[in-house]
Protein backbone atom coordinates (compact mmCIF):
# COMPACT_ATOMS: atom_id res chain seq x y z
CA UNK A 1 0.00 0.00 0.00
CA UNK A 2 1.45 3.60 -0.74
CA UNK A 3 1.57 5.90 1.66
CA UNK A 4 2.52 9.81 1.29
CA UNK A 5 5.52 11.06 3.91
CA UNK A 6 4.56 14.47 4.53
CA UNK A 7 5.77 17.23 6.62
CA UNK A 8 4.64 17.90 9.68
CA UNK A 9 1.57 20.20 11.17
CA UNK A 10 3.72 23.60 11.88
CA UNK A 11 1.62 25.59 14.22
CA UNK A 12 1.31 29.00 13.23
CA UNK A 13 4.08 30.74 14.51
CA UNK A 14 6.05 28.62 12.62
CA UNK A 15 5.99 29.51 8.86
CA UNK A 16 8.20 26.25 7.34
CA UNK A 17 10.90 24.16 8.10
CA UNK A 18 14.31 22.20 6.79
CA UNK A 19 14.68 19.16 5.88
CA UNK A 20 18.00 18.50 8.31
CA UNK A 21 18.47 14.53 7.52
CA UNK A 22 17.26 11.57 6.02
CA UNK A 23 17.63 8.57 7.91
CA UNK A 24 16.96 6.32 5.31
CA UNK A 25 17.10 5.78 1.95
CA UNK A 26 15.20 4.96 -1.24
CA UNK A 27 15.09 1.31 -1.05
CA UNK A 28 15.61 0.79 2.14
CA UNK A 29 13.63 -1.25 4.76
CA UNK A 30 11.73 0.75 7.63
CA UNK A 31 10.27 -0.63 10.93
CA UNK A 32 7.02 0.99 11.89
CA UNK A 33 7.67 3.89 14.25
CA UNK A 34 11.49 3.98 12.93
CA UNK A 35 13.23 7.49 12.29
CA UNK A 36 12.64 8.28 8.52
CA UNK A 37 13.57 12.35 8.37
CA UNK A 38 14.47 15.30 10.74
CA UNK A 39 12.54 18.92 9.35
CA UNK A 40 14.33 21.54 10.96
CA UNK A 41 12.38 24.87 12.43
CA UNK A 42 13.31 27.49 13.57
CA UNK A 43 12.42 26.34 16.97
CA UNK A 44 12.91 22.64 17.43
CA UNK A 45 13.75 19.58 15.76
CA UNK A 46 10.50 17.72 14.36
CA UNK A 47 11.13 13.93 14.04
CA UNK A 48 8.91 12.23 11.57
CA UNK A 49 9.19 8.15 11.66
CA UNK A 50 7.75 5.16 9.46
CA UNK A 51 3.87 4.82 9.64
CA UNK A 52 4.21 0.92 8.79
CA UNK A 53 6.86 -1.87 8.12
CA UNK A 54 7.64 -1.65 4.53
CA UNK A 55 10.44 0.40 1.94
CA UNK A 56 10.93 4.05 1.59
CA UNK A 57 10.37 4.45 -2.31
CA UNK A 58 11.27 8.14 -3.10
CA UNK A 59 12.47 10.90 -2.05
CA UNK A 60 10.45 14.29 -3.49
CA UNK A 61 11.95 16.54 -0.65
CA UNK A 62 15.61 16.57 -0.45
CA UNK A 63 18.54 17.58 2.45
CA UNK A 64 18.43 21.18 2.85
CA UNK A 65 14.99 22.08 1.25
CA UNK A 66 12.09 24.01 2.70
CA UNK A 67 8.95 22.36 3.26
CA UNK A 68 5.27 23.86 4.39
CA UNK A 69 3.33 22.61 6.67
CA UNK A 70 1.82 19.34 5.64
CA UNK A 71 3.91 18.94 2.24
CA UNK A 72 4.66 15.49 0.53
CA UNK A 73 8.20 14.96 1.47
CA UNK A 74 8.33 11.53 -0.02
CA UNK A 75 6.58 8.06 -0.57
CA UNK A 76 6.43 4.89 1.37
CA UNK A 77 5.43 1.24 0.50
CA UNK A 78 3.68 -0.24 3.30
CA UNK A 79 4.35 -3.88 3.50
CA UNK A 80 7.41 -4.02 0.86
CA UNK A 81 10.57 -5.20 1.73
CA UNK A 82 13.43 -3.69 0.65
CA UNK A 83 17.67 -3.37 1.46
CA UNK A 84 18.65 -3.95 5.44
CA UNK A 85 20.22 -0.97 7.13
CA UNK A 86 23.65 -1.73 8.37
CA UNK A 87 22.11 -1.23 11.91
CA UNK A 88 19.41 -3.48 10.88
CA UNK A 89 20.92 -6.22 9.10
CA UNK A 90 22.56 -8.85 11.95
CA UNK A 91 23.81 -11.95 10.36
CA UNK A 92 23.06 -15.02 12.42
CA UNK A 93 27.12 -15.59 12.89
CA UNK A 94 27.50 -12.25 13.90
CA UNK A 95 24.51 -12.37 16.45
CA UNK A 96 25.90 -15.65 17.71
CA UNK A 97 29.38 -14.41 17.77
CA UNK A 98 28.52 -11.55 20.07
CA UNK A 99 28.15 -12.28 23.93
CA UNK A 100 27.30 -8.29 24.76
CA UNK A 101 23.71 -7.29 23.62
CA UNK A 102 25.18 -3.36 23.82
CA UNK A 103 27.19 -4.43 20.85
CA UNK A 104 24.01 -5.55 18.65
CA UNK A 105 21.86 -2.37 19.42
CA UNK A 106 22.24 0.46 17.49
CA UNK A 107 23.78 3.46 19.22
CA UNK A 108 21.79 5.97 20.96
CA UNK A 109 22.49 9.25 18.86
CA UNK A 110 20.83 12.69 20.02
CA UNK A 111 19.65 14.62 16.94
CA UNK A 112 22.75 17.12 16.81
CA UNK A 113 25.26 14.03 16.80
CA UNK A 114 23.54 12.40 14.72
CA UNK A 115 23.87 14.80 12.53
CA UNK A 116 27.14 15.43 13.18
CA UNK A 117 27.94 12.06 12.78
CA UNK A 118 27.13 12.07 9.38
CA UNK A 119 28.52 14.95 8.01
CA UNK A 120 32.18 13.78 8.89
CA UNK A 121 31.25 10.19 7.63
CA UNK A 122 32.29 8.68 11.20
CA UNK A 123 31.07 5.48 12.72
CA UNK A 124 29.12 5.68 15.76
CA UNK A 125 30.33 2.20 17.14
CA UNK A 126 33.60 3.60 17.49
CA UNK A 127 32.16 6.86 19.80
CA UNK A 128 32.24 6.34 23.10
CA UNK A 129 29.07 7.76 24.73
CA UNK A 130 29.13 9.55 27.79
CA UNK A 131 25.58 11.03 28.24
CA UNK A 132 22.63 9.25 29.70
CA UNK A 133 22.20 5.59 29.31
CA UNK A 134 25.08 5.80 27.03
CA UNK A 135 23.87 8.53 24.61
CA UNK A 136 25.62 9.56 22.35
CA UNK A 137 26.55 13.58 22.17
CA UNK A 138 27.27 16.11 20.15
CA UNK A 139 30.46 16.76 22.33
CA UNK A 140 31.49 12.99 22.03
CA UNK A 141 31.34 13.53 18.04
CA UNK A 142 33.20 16.67 18.46
CA UNK A 143 35.96 14.71 19.84
CA UNK A 144 35.90 11.88 17.77
CA UNK A 145 36.39 13.71 15.14
CA UNK A 146 39.13 15.93 16.28
CA UNK A 147 41.17 12.87 17.36
CA UNK A 148 40.44 11.85 13.45
CA UNK A 149 41.86 15.44 12.05
CA UNK A 150 44.48 15.14 14.49
CA UNK A 151 45.61 12.06 13.68
CA UNK A 152 45.11 12.93 9.51
CA UNK A 153 47.10 16.58 9.78
CA UNK A 154 50.02 14.51 11.98
CA UNK A 155 49.92 11.96 8.98
CA UNK A 156 49.77 14.87 6.36
CA UNK A 157 52.68 17.45 7.90
CA UNK A 158 54.16 17.68 11.11
CA UNK A 159 54.16 21.20 10.34
CA UNK A 160 50.09 21.68 10.38
CA UNK A 161 48.21 23.01 13.37
CA UNK A 162 45.08 22.10 14.08
CA UNK A 163 42.79 25.34 14.90
CA UNK A 164 40.98 25.39 17.86
CA UNK A 165 37.97 27.31 19.14
CA UNK A 166 39.22 30.85 21.00
CA UNK A 167 38.26 31.26 24.85
CA UNK A 168 35.67 34.36 23.36
CA UNK A 169 33.64 32.07 21.41
CA UNK A 170 29.92 33.06 22.02
CA UNK A 171 28.24 30.24 23.48
CA UNK A 172 26.19 27.82 21.29
CA UNK A 173 28.72 28.34 18.54
CA UNK A 174 28.93 25.37 17.10
CA UNK A 175 32.80 23.85 17.60
CA UNK A 176 33.07 21.72 14.75
CA UNK A 177 32.97 25.11 12.22
CA UNK A 178 36.41 25.48 13.72
CA UNK A 179 37.81 22.15 14.78
CA UNK A 180 37.44 19.79 12.18
CA UNK A 181 37.06 20.97 8.40
CA UNK A 182 39.22 20.91 5.11
CA UNK A 183 42.97 21.96 4.66
CA UNK A 184 43.79 24.80 3.55
CA UNK A 185 47.79 25.13 3.88
CA UNK A 186 48.61 24.89 7.03
CA UNK A 187 45.72 25.81 8.65
CA UNK A 188 42.00 24.20 8.99
CA UNK A 189 39.38 25.83 8.06
CA UNK A 190 35.13 24.52 7.27
CA UNK A 191 32.78 26.90 6.17
CA UNK A 192 28.79 25.36 7.31
CA UNK A 193 25.49 26.83 7.29
CA UNK A 194 23.68 28.52 10.04
CA UNK A 195 21.06 26.10 11.86
CA UNK A 196 17.60 27.59 11.06
CA UNK A 197 17.57 28.29 14.96
CA UNK A 198 20.47 30.41 15.09
CA UNK A 199 19.67 32.42 11.65
CA UNK A 200 15.82 32.90 13.71
CA UNK A 201 17.87 33.67 17.00
CA UNK A 202 19.99 36.36 15.11
CA UNK A 203 17.15 37.53 13.49
CA UNK A 204 15.25 38.46 16.52
CA UNK A 205 18.22 39.64 18.37
CA UNK A 206 18.73 42.50 15.44
CA UNK A 207 14.89 43.13 15.60
CA UNK A 208 14.90 43.62 19.27
CA UNK A 209 18.19 46.12 18.66
CA UNK A 210 16.29 47.83 15.73
CA UNK A 211 12.64 48.45 17.13
CA UNK A 212 13.25 49.18 20.81
CA UNK A 213 14.64 51.52 22.96
CA UNK A 214 16.71 49.49 24.47
CA UNK A 215 18.36 50.09 28.51
CA UNK A 216 19.82 48.43 30.69
CA UNK A 217 19.68 48.46 34.63
CA UNK A 218 22.02 47.33 37.19
CA UNK A 219 21.72 45.87 40.98
CA UNK A 220 23.53 43.51 43.24
CA UNK A 221 22.25 40.85 45.19
CA UNK A 222 23.68 39.49 48.41
CA UNK A 223 23.36 35.83 48.27
CA UNK A 224 24.49 34.78 51.35
CA UNK A 225 20.28 34.03 52.72
CA UNK A 226 19.75 32.14 49.96
CA UNK A 227 22.65 29.85 50.11
CA UNK A 228 22.31 29.70 54.14
CA UNK A 229 18.77 28.21 53.16
CA UNK A 230 19.11 26.59 50.47
CA UNK A 231 22.12 24.66 52.41
CA UNK A 232 19.98 23.81 55.40
CA UNK A 233 17.41 22.55 53.65
CA UNK A 234 18.67 20.92 50.37
CA UNK A 235 18.85 17.14 51.86
CA UNK A 236 15.40 17.52 53.25
CA UNK A 237 14.10 19.07 49.87
CA UNK A 238 16.02 16.22 47.50
CA UNK A 239 14.10 13.76 49.88
CA UNK A 240 11.30 15.37 50.10
CA UNK A 241 11.02 16.05 46.16
CA UNK A 242 13.18 13.92 44.02
CA UNK A 243 14.87 17.39 43.04
CA UNK A 244 18.03 18.84 43.82
CA UNK A 245 17.43 22.47 44.77
CA UNK A 246 19.10 25.27 42.65
CA UNK A 247 18.87 28.97 42.76
CA UNK A 248 16.90 29.30 39.95
CA UNK A 249 13.77 28.80 41.65
CA UNK A 250 14.08 31.42 44.13
CA UNK A 251 14.92 34.07 41.08
CA UNK A 252 12.04 32.63 39.34
CA UNK A 253 9.96 33.58 42.22
CA UNK A 254 10.90 36.58 43.63
CA UNK A 255 10.77 37.71 39.72
CA UNK A 256 6.68 36.68 39.60
CA UNK A 257 6.36 38.65 42.89
CA UNK A 258 8.31 41.71 41.34
CA UNK A 259 6.43 41.57 38.30
CA UNK A 260 2.83 41.03 40.26
CA UNK A 261 4.03 44.42 41.71
CA UNK A 262 5.00 46.20 38.56
CA UNK A 263 2.94 44.90 36.44
CA UNK A 264 4.28 46.91 33.76
CA UNK A 265 7.52 44.39 33.30
CA UNK A 266 4.75 42.01 32.63
CA UNK A 267 3.52 43.91 29.66
CA UNK A 268 4.00 43.98 25.90
CA UNK A 269 3.32 46.48 23.22
CA UNK A 270 0.97 45.49 20.51
CA UNK A 271 0.78 48.07 17.52
CA UNK A 272 -0.23 51.15 19.32
CA UNK A 273 -1.54 49.19 22.36
CA UNK A 274 -0.37 48.20 25.71
CA UNK A 275 -1.54 44.54 26.63
CA UNK A 276 -1.05 43.54 30.09
CA UNK A 277 -0.52 40.39 30.84
CA UNK A 278 -2.64 38.93 34.12
CA UNK A 279 -0.66 35.65 34.45
CA UNK A 280 3.49 35.06 34.85
CA UNK A 281 4.59 33.24 32.23
CA UNK A 282 8.13 32.86 32.52
CA UNK A 283 11.06 32.05 30.16
CA UNK A 284 14.13 30.76 31.37
CA UNK A 285 17.13 30.35 28.81
CA UNK A 286 18.77 27.18 27.87
CA UNK A 287 22.15 26.61 26.16
CA UNK A 288 21.84 23.84 23.60
CA UNK A 289 23.69 22.01 20.59
CA UNK A 290 21.73 23.66 18.08
CA UNK A 291 21.69 27.91 20.20
CA UNK A 292 20.02 29.59 22.81
CA UNK A 293 16.05 28.38 23.54
CA UNK A 294 13.59 29.84 25.75
CA UNK A 295 11.54 27.34 27.54
CA UNK A 296 8.34 28.90 29.17
CA UNK A 297 6.99 28.05 32.69
CA UNK A 298 3.43 28.61 32.71
CA UNK A 299 1.80 30.42 35.85
CA UNK A 300 4.99 30.33 37.94
CA UNK A 301 2.21 32.05 40.60
CA UNK A 302 0.75 28.83 41.20
CA UNK A 303 3.84 27.02 40.89
CA UNK A 304 6.08 25.78 44.22
CA UNK A 305 10.40 25.67 43.99
CA UNK A 306 10.28 22.08 43.78
CA UNK A 307 7.83 22.53 40.36
CA UNK A 308 9.77 25.06 38.93
CA UNK A 309 13.32 23.15 39.81
CA UNK A 310 11.90 20.06 37.95
CA UNK A 311 10.45 21.75 35.31
CA UNK A 312 13.77 23.42 34.32
CA UNK A 313 15.62 20.54 34.71
CA UNK A 314 12.86 18.85 32.33
CA UNK A 315 13.68 21.67 29.87
CA UNK A 316 17.57 21.21 30.28
CA UNK A 317 17.39 17.82 29.59
CA UNK A 318 15.24 17.84 26.43
CA UNK A 319 16.88 20.82 25.13
CA UNK A 320 20.17 18.92 25.14
CA UNK A 321 18.08 15.49 23.28
CA UNK A 322 16.48 17.51 21.21
CA UNK A 323 12.95 16.74 23.07
CA UNK A 324 11.26 20.35 23.30
CA UNK A 325 8.50 20.90 21.39
CA UNK A 326 7.38 24.13 19.92
CA UNK A 327 4.80 24.50 23.08
CA UNK A 328 7.29 24.51 25.37
CA UNK A 329 8.48 27.77 23.83
CA UNK A 330 5.41 29.82 23.07
CA UNK A 331 4.45 32.45 24.76
CA UNK A 332 5.96 33.78 27.43
CA UNK A 333 5.46 37.15 29.05
CA UNK A 334 9.02 37.68 30.94
CA UNK A 335 12.68 35.99 30.40
CA UNK A 336 15.53 35.40 32.71
CA UNK A 337 19.12 34.91 31.31
CA UNK A 338 21.80 33.31 33.46
CA UNK A 339 24.96 33.84 31.96
CA UNK A 340 26.77 33.28 35.63
CA UNK A 341 26.69 29.13 34.66
CA UNK A 342 29.54 29.93 32.14
CA UNK A 343 31.41 32.47 34.40
CA UNK A 344 29.73 36.03 33.37
CA UNK A 345 30.48 38.80 35.85
CA UNK A 346 28.10 41.13 34.18
CA UNK A 347 25.75 41.56 31.05
CA UNK A 348 23.83 43.57 29.05
CA UNK A 349 21.15 40.65 28.04
CA UNK A 350 18.96 41.69 24.82
CA UNK A 351 15.31 41.14 24.75
CA UNK A 352 12.96 38.93 23.71
CA UNK A 353 10.25 40.74 21.54
CA UNK A 354 7.72 41.52 22.29
CA UNK A 355 8.52 41.02 25.95
CA UNK A 356 9.06 44.70 27.28
CA UNK A 357 11.92 43.06 29.92
CA UNK A 358 14.49 40.41 30.56
CA UNK A 359 16.33 40.00 33.72
CA UNK A 360 20.32 38.83 33.15
CA UNK A 361 21.45 36.46 36.47
CA UNK A 362 25.53 36.09 36.86
CA UNK A 363 28.49 34.43 38.87
CA UNK A 364 28.58 34.80 42.33
CA UNK A 365 31.14 36.55 43.30
CA UNK A 366 32.93 36.86 46.58
CA UNK A 367 33.35 40.61 47.16
CA UNK A 368 34.07 43.19 50.32
CA UNK A 369 31.06 44.74 51.17
CA UNK A 370 30.46 47.79 53.76
CA UNK A 371 27.64 46.48 55.91
CA UNK A 372 27.21 48.75 59.44
CA UNK A 373 30.47 50.84 59.03
CA UNK A 374 32.26 47.31 58.78
CA UNK A 375 33.89 45.55 55.53
CA UNK A 376 32.71 42.37 55.06
CA UNK A 377 33.22 39.28 52.66
CA UNK A 378 29.84 38.50 51.32
CA UNK A 379 28.74 36.37 48.20
CA UNK A 380 27.10 39.06 45.88
CA UNK A 381 25.70 38.77 42.08
CA UNK A 382 25.25 41.26 39.78
CA UNK A 383 21.58 41.62 38.51
CA UNK A 384 20.94 43.16 35.08
CA UNK A 385 17.53 44.15 33.64
CA UNK A 386 16.93 45.16 29.94
CA UNK A 387 13.69 47.09 28.95
CA UNK A 388 12.15 48.57 26.56
CA UNK A 389 12.28 52.20 27.08
CA UNK A 390 8.97 53.44 25.47
CA UNK A 391 7.02 50.92 27.42
CA UNK A 392 8.76 51.43 31.00
CA UNK A 393 10.29 53.98 32.46
CA UNK A 394 13.52 54.32 34.91
CA UNK A 395 11.25 54.16 37.99
CA UNK A 396 9.79 50.98 37.64
CA UNK A 397 12.35 49.46 36.11
CA UNK A 398 14.59 50.21 39.15
CA UNK A 399 11.64 49.07 41.45
CA UNK A 400 11.21 46.31 40.02
CA UNK A 401 14.88 44.98 40.72
CA UNK A 402 15.00 46.65 44.36
CA UNK A 403 11.89 44.53 44.90
CA UNK A 404 13.93 41.72 43.76
CA UNK A 405 16.75 42.43 45.88
CA UNK A 406 14.87 42.98 48.61
CA UNK A 407 13.22 39.37 48.15
CA UNK A 408 16.31 37.62 47.43
CA UNK A 409 18.05 39.03 50.76
CA UNK A 410 15.03 38.34 52.64
CA UNK A 411 13.44 35.38 51.21
CA UNK A 412 11.15 35.11 54.07
CA UNK A 413 9.34 37.89 52.48
CA UNK A 414 8.09 35.76 49.65
CA UNK A 415 6.08 33.84 52.11
CA UNK A 416 4.55 36.44 54.08
CA UNK A 417 4.23 38.70 50.89
CA UNK A 418 5.58 41.69 52.38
Amino acid sequence: MAIEIKAPTFPESVADGTIATWHKKPGESCKRDELLVDVETDKVVLEVVAPEDGVLTEIIKGEGDTVLSGELMAHFEAGASGVETKATAVTPEVASSTDSPKQMAEPMLSPAARRLVEEQGLDPNQIVGTGKDGRITKEDVQACASDKISSAVQAKSPSVVVSTPPASMPVGQPQSTLAVGEYHGDRVEKRVPMTRLRAKVAERLVEAQQTAAMLTTFNEVNMQPIMALRNQYKDLFEKRHGVKLGFMPFFVKAACEALKRQPIVNASIDGNDIVYHGYQDIGVAVSSDRGLVVPVLRDVDNMSLADIESNIRTFGANARDGKLAIEDMTGGTFTISNGGVFGSLLSTPILNPPQAAILGMHKIQERPMAVNGEVVILPMMYLALSYDHRLLDGKEAVTFLVTMKELLEDPARMLLDV
